[in-house]
């Protein structure tokens, strides 16, 4: 990939491409005319995600797996190299959330859970497309969290798989700068539109389904974060928050914690629930 440059014919893959942030990717790459290799574990899912990206001028094939498992990863990028030639592109973006006290996690096998899906499956990701991407001096995209950065109540585990992925890209980053290959790490607000929340985990380690909470006003659509995303990855950035303003609770985070932990739990009391 090299230099900033057009989308179009290069080789994306994405994972946790069925649905939310995953599929909104999709369609606005294919809508650029890349080639793309969708990974996920809901094969129908998948395969309609696609078909519509086929349908918008996008290549796109489905390939069923799970990201934690390394083999899967590395069949993806090969079915990428296959069908386009090499990858130029990795979104590691499949995720995993949570939502209970810590206090009511009846077994830490549901942090155990949580580490395996956002940061192992990432890393399995990365390790399988990386000597593809060092040929094409291409770009990692980690969509990790603004989570990543500050702590959220009723999100430990969560938080904690999101600050090992981030450490892990901004470490990387200073290993392959030498090598043309470019880190960025996503850093969203909330997400409208996903189905992260009713997938998120509860106390027994199961789904909240419907009784997960609602997003605010300050959450963000899949289509402008995809847009963001995509501009991003263009321009080899190393790192983007979604919104712009949420930089400014970064930095007041860093310069005075207590005012930062105010705002984070007022917010987090305005989450109404179903």
């Amino acid at each position: 990939m090299g230099a900033a440059g057009s989308i179009a014919g290069k080789s994306v893959l994405i994972s946790g491409a069925s649905h939310g942030l995953g599929a909104a990717l999709a369609g606005e790459f294919a809508r650029r005319g890349a080639r793309l290799t969708l990974l996920a574990r809901t094969g129908d899912e998948l395969e309609a995600v696609a078909d519509r990206c086929r349908r918008t001028g996008g290549d796109a094939i489905a390939v069923t797996g799970d990201v934690t498992s390394g083999d899967d990863c590395r069949r993806a990028v090969v079915a990428a190299v296959d069908r386009h030639g090499g990858l130029d592109i990795l979104i590691a973006n499949a995720g995993l959330s949570m939502w209970t006290p810590f206090e009511q996690v009846e077994s830490t096998d549901v942090l155990r859970r949580l580490m395996d899906v956002n940061y192992m499956g990432a890393v399995n990701c990365i390790q399988a497309g990386l000597p593809q991407l060092r040929r094409t001096q291409g770009m990692i995209v980690a969509i990790t969290s603004i989570q990543a950065k500050i702590g959220v109540p009723q999100h430990t585990g969560y938080v904690a798989s999101k600050h090992a992925l981030q450490g892990f890209c901004d470490a990387l980053r200073l290993e392959l700068e030498e090598s043309g290959v470019g880190v960025l790490t996503v850093m969203p607000h909330w997400l409208r539109g996903t189905q992260l929340r009713r997938h998120a985990l509860g106390g027994d380690g199961g789904p909240l389904g419907e009784s997960s909470r609602k997003h605010s006003s300050e959450s963000v659509a899949l289509d402008t974060a995809g847009r963001a995303i995509v501009e991003a990855a263009l321009r080899r950035r190393r790192d983007l928050v979604i919104p712009w303003k949420l930089k400014l609770l970064l930095w007041l985070n860093m310069a005075r914690p207590i005012w930062a932990e105010g705002i984070i739990k007022r917010a987090m009391t305005g989450q109404k629930g179903h």
